[in-house]
Formats: C-alpha cells, structure tokens, sequence
C-alpha cells in the first residue's frame, strides 16, 4: 500500500494530508471539525481526500493520528468517575500531593484547589504491605479487597485504579487485585501503576495511574468508533495514533494507556517541523506554530527534539514523556482591548475563537483580533487567490478603531500596535525554550506554521536574530504533515536510586538490557519488523540531595564503551549548561528507561520545478501595505505558481489555500528545492 494519510483534529478544523510513499507527492485538505464527534469530521475529510486524489481508501497502508480527545477529557472534567484503591494509610495521597501552590504570595488565599480525578469518597484503602526493597511485608487481605471493590462498584465507578506502595519495585499485589477486581467488575477498564509507570514517587505514581484511568473510557470509545467508521469506508490499513513524545503507538495500546496521548496534538507540528528540517537540510529549528486562540512553540536541536518526563494539560501534571512544548495565549483570534484602569493596549489571552471568530471573517464577531489588525494593515489580503475568498476590510477597520480611539492614536498605528505586541509574546515564549534552557537563538533557524504562523515569522525571526525565517510546505496542516511522517515509539521505566560510585556498568546495562527486550517486543508485536527496531537507553541522573533529576540519552554502544564516566560527564555538561554551575556533591542514579523506535520511514519530498529567480508569473497583483510607519508598495504572490528559486524581495504577501506569508521590508525570500520559503535579512 503506496500511500499514509495523516490526519489532526483541531479545534475549528480538521486537517488532512495524504502522501505518496512512492513519489514524494501529497494532497492537503480541510473540513470542519465536528467537536461533537471528531470522528464525523475525520470521516468526512477521508471520503473528500481520496476522491480529490484519485485514490481508493483501501490503497491507504497507514492511517496516523494526532488526536486532542484525551486532553479535551482532561480539561473539560469529562473523563470516568476513578475509584482509587491505596495502601493502608494512603488514602489521601491525592489530596496531599506536592503541598505546591501556583501564584504569587497571596495565591493561598485566593487559589481554588481543584478537584482530584479521584475523589476522596471513591478511595479506599488495601489491607498489604510490600517494603521498599519489594518483600511482602504483610499478605494482602483478600476478603477485605473483595469488600472494597464491591463497594467501588455500587458507587458507580467507571474505571478502576490500584496504586499501592513500593509497587514500582514488587507489582504482585497490585496484580492480585486487578485479578479480583476482573472478576467483580469485569466490564471496567483497571489500570494498575506498576504497569502504568514503574517508578518512585507514589504521589506522581499514583496520579499518572489515576489521569490513565480517567481518560481510558473516553479514548476507547473514540478509537472504536472511529476504527468502525474507517473499516466501513473501505480503510483498513494500520490505525495508529501520535503519542506526546513525537512517537507512534498502535491504536490498540493507546486505548490501554492514553496518558502517553494526553498532548498528542501539538506534537504533530513538532514531528512535521523535523521533517521539513531534514528535507531543507536544516539541523536547528525553533518551532513557531500560531494557531486561532495560541501560539505552540518548541526547540530541535541536531534533528532531536527535547523532551521533558512530565506531560501537562490544565493543572494536571503527570509523568509522562512528552516534547518540551510551551504554548502563550496568542492567536489570530487574540483579542486587543484598552483596560481603563492603566490605559495600556492589551492582546489576549481571551480569543474570538472559531464562533464568533474575527470580525474580518463576517460570522458575527464584534471584538478586535490580531487577524483584523492584519487585515487593516494589508498584511492579510481581503481578496485572497483572486477572489475566491473575501474578508471584511471595513469591519476589520471599524474594530480596530475602537482601540485606536481608546489610545488617542491612530487606525494604522493602532493595528501595528497589536500585531507587535503579538509578537512579543510569541518572542517571549520562544526565549522560555531557548534562552532560558541555555540555547542561543542565533544558532537556529524559526520556522513558523499553522494558520498564522507564517503572518508572523518574519517579525519574530528578527526579534529572535533567528535565521532563516521558514514557511514550510502546506504550513496550514503541518501537524497532518506530522503524524504522516513519524516513527513508532515505545518506552519503559524503572527506579534505580542509587550513587553512581556504588553502581557498576555491567549491572546498569543487565537492567537496560532487560527493559530493552520488554520495549522491543512491544513494538514486534504492532507489526514492526525485527530489524527495523532500534534502541535508546535514557538515564535521569541529579547530584545526591537534589529534589529534580537530568534526563540524559545514550546509545547502547556509548555506555558499554564509556561506562558510569561517560554518563557523569554528560551530566555536568548537561547541568552546566542548564544552570550554568556545577557541584562536588556525588551523582545518584535515579530512573533507568529504555526506548524502542521503529525505523523513520523513508518519504522524500517532492522537488519543485526549477525557475529563473524571478517570481513575477506567480504574481497576482501590486498591493499597498502598512510597515515601518508608513504605506510602502509591495505585490501578492501565489505561492501555487512559484518555482525553485524564485527570489521574493520585501514587502510582499505570498498566499495559499490553507495560510499566507508575509515578507517584510528590507527581508528577501528565496524559494528552496522542495518548496519551503526561506527569509533572510537583505544583507545576510
């Protein structure tokens, strides 16, 4: 089957892009998302996708997909009611927690905790005891178990959860429940936290295990149905959907562990973005993926991106692999409003959203939004592709009057003023994931995606001195584009805790070896061949004392050939980098994980026909612009027309289907191999 399909759900649209294995090509499409069931609307984006291309859906091998259920499940408190078995005595390890609370000084008085996704009334406790080295110190009181969980299933629980001390290390009794609790309520999803997360730390143990089970109804009835609808179109290639980590996982151990989905959508822009690198033959990139209500962002260093161990939706922090992504309250929906306490302009985080959305888009919108100070300065054309779709100009102007009025300036200032404001926004979550992690931005280029993306890199690149500034191919469905063109991935974990100077090489690498064999299997049995399957092994490593540990990834090889050293150095070089000193203190191994990865599929991108340099056939007509503080004369291009080296001198407007790019004054852009716009400071 020559062909992968690529799909991500978002909160107005659903993007879609097919791929041809064989010849690099690929077909893009949108249709409305239908949050009602976003199965509806993936659906209907398959059957408009293969007729638009020609294609019969059972030539489709792979269907990859980046999903928001679980976290909109998350967010939205809609998961399962969780019934939460414990150890003797740890019935309020929820309630507890880290004692941490977020805000200034007074944010004692004035947080609302929130509730656990246990509540206190469907915890109870188990009769048994494990000691910290995994002896059974007490039997477990089966009789007791059988009580406790009859209880939980008269209270209605939905899904089960057992959580039990030292389980990490000895899984034996929490197994023996699941078994029982199989027998009591064998229609009940249980998820038990020696297989969920084996490590220390009950609290985050304990709640990774907990957000599992909540989650766990709501994705499998999603992945059900949606499997369904797909075998009825005539789909019946291999189901898969992207993990947080950037990795795949089969649709079948995502319905058993969706807490590795909770931030599956975002990281398809990340997996798209290093596709696009190594096509463009680019090893740094800064990601700037600029949606309607937020702006993604997110760091690739050498073609890896960085991951963090905790996955966060709302207020929930669980532990988790995930892409290290931070996300700002700024979008093209952003609203701009003049608080009359300090008469400051403001942008976001409040969004117009997709209903009403932007006053420019006609649907009843009445605030002013970044995508109307775009429209006012020319930046976003009211007559995109000829006429085939129009915006309000004079409904974008009126809006942006009112912040105009309110700050006694005025309408092109006013509509700048947004926009830059915007942009410093974006520049400052960018500097949270380069600067501030140690990372100069001047070593990597920014790549800028999404609908607005685009609009706004060539601004940020400047702010940042990043360059070049990249609009990537169909940078609308990128994240699409994503899921599309990543790998299988699998990963376990194990506590280890203990000093390095008491650790011997050998022993480290029996136990990496033995999760190995677990991970490798995993992946052997979705389908993936024997000798596509590679290996990671990933350390987290503190100096002893400290409360936070560095993860650190090494190859198999590296750790035979350089032992216990190797990794310290790594280490320090890690940590000094990060907060910029070392200490004397010993090292403490912490968490072992070994990761298994599928073999990256080889999807060339389709080269562009080569021009002249000169862009003037894909020239749609002259057009006037607000920049510099001042109307300066520019052009709109097609960027469907432009061919392989085409040379776009600033400012112009270059338009497509599913975004728009915009080059400022005293930038070029140049049109690479494949089709990625590149801009540059004219005298770079």
């Amino acid at each position: 089957m020559r062909y992968r399909l690529g799909v991500d759900v978002g909160g107005t649209f659903t993007d879609l892009l097919l791929f041809d294995n064989e010849t690099g090509g690929f077909w893009r499409h949108k249709t409305p998302s239908t949050p009602h069931d976003s199965s509806e609307g993936i659906l209907t984006g398959v059957s408009e996708i293969t007729a638009q291309a020609g294609v019969d859906a059972s030539d489709i091998g792979y269907f990859l997909h980046g999903t928001t259920v679980a976290t909109n499940a998350v967010l939205e408190g809609k998961g399962a009611r969780v019934g939460l078995i414990t150890t003797e005595g740890y019935r309020h390890v929820l309630q507890i927690a880290r004692s941490f609370v977020p805000g200034g000084l007074a944010a004692w008085i004035i947080w609302p905790k929130p509730q656990p996704l246990a509540a206190l009334e469907d915890t109870l406790e188990a009769a048994g005891r494990m000691d910290a080295d995994g002896n059974e110190v007490r039997p477990l009181d089966e009789a007791g178990i059988r009580e406790t969980i009859t209880k939980l299933k008269d209270k209605g629980v939905e899904a089960l959860t057992v959580s039990l001390m030292n389980a990490y290390v000895n899984g034996a009794h929490e197994k023996r429940i699941g078994e029982i609790a199989a027998e009591i309520m064998p229609d009940i999803p249980i998820s038990l936290s020696h297989e969920v997360l084996p490590e220390m730390q009950e609290y985050e143990r304990t709640l990774s295990t907990v957000a599992n089970a909540a989650v766990r109804p709501v994705v499998g009835k999603y992945i059900s149905k949606l499997r369904e609808g797909l075998k009825d179109a005539g789909l019946t290639g291999k189901l898969s959907l992207l993990r947080s980590d950037g990795g795949l996982m089969s649709a079948e151990k995502a319905e058993e562990h969706p807490v590795n989905i909770l931030m599956s959508g975002p990281a398809g822009g990340v997996t798209g973005a290093l596709w696009v690198a190594k096509n463009a033959g680019f090893n740094n990139i800064l990601t700037l993926d600029v949606g309607g209500t937020s702006t993604d962002v997110a760091l690739i260093e050498n073609l890896e991106p960085r991951r963090e161990r905790t996955t966060e939706v709302g207020h929930l922090s669980v532990r988790a692999s995930a892409l290290d992504v931070k996300t700002v309250g700024a979008g093209g929906g952003s609203i701009a409003y003049v608080p009359e306490l300090t008469g400051a302009l403001r942008v976001g985080p409040q969004s117009a959203g997709a209903v009403p959305g932007p006053v420019a888009y006609g649907k009843g919108g009445e605030e002013p939004t970044v995508t109307d100070a775009n429209v006012v300065l020319g930046y976003l054309p009211e007559d995109l592709l000829g006429g085939s779709f129009k915006l309000d100009r004079a409904g974008a102007e009126k809006s942006v009057q009112k912040v105009a009025d309110a700050l006694n300036i005025g309408l092109m200032e006013a509509a700048r003023g947004i926009i830059d404001i915007v942009n410093e926004n974006m520049f400052g979550a960018l500097r949270m994931i380069s600067v501030q992690q140690g990372y100069d931005p001047r070593h990597f280029a920014l790549m800028g995606f999404g609908g607005a993306g685009p609009l706004h890199v060539n601004a940020v690149a400047r702010l940042m001195d990043s360059w070049p500034a990249i609009s990537p191919v169909s940078p609308g469905v990128l994240c699409a584009l994503g899921d599309a063109t990543t790998r299988m991935r699998t990963e376990t974990a194990r506590s280890f805790s203990r000093l390095a100077t008491e650790t011997k090489v050998e022993e480290l690498i029996t136990v990496l070896d033995e999760m190995s064999k677990q991970t490798r299997t995993e992946l052997l049995a979705d389908g993936v061949a024997e000798n596509e399957i590679t290996s990671e092994f990933e350390v987290d490593i503190r100096y002893a004392g400290q409360a936070f540990e560095v993860p650190l990834t090494i190859d198999p090889d590296t750790l035979r050939s350089g032992g216990i050293e190797a990794i310290l150095a790594r280490f320090d070089e890690e940590h000094n980098r990060l907060f910029t000193f070392n200490m004397d203190t010993p090292h403490e191994i912490v968490n072992l994980r070994a990761v298994a990865l599928g073999e990256a599929p080889e999807l060339p991108a389709a080269e562009l026909e080569k021009g002249n340099g000169d862009p003037v056939p894909a020239k749609i007509r002259d057009h006037t612009l607000w920049m510099d503080g001042k109307e300066q004369q520019g052009a709109i291009y097609d960027r469907g027309k432009l061919k392989q080296g085409d040379i776009i001198p600033g400012p112009a407007v270059i338009t497509e289907m599913d975004s728009t790019t915009l080059v400022e004054t005293g930038c070029v852009a140049t049109v690479d191999a494949v089709g990625n716009i590149l801009i540059n400071l004219e005298d770079k």
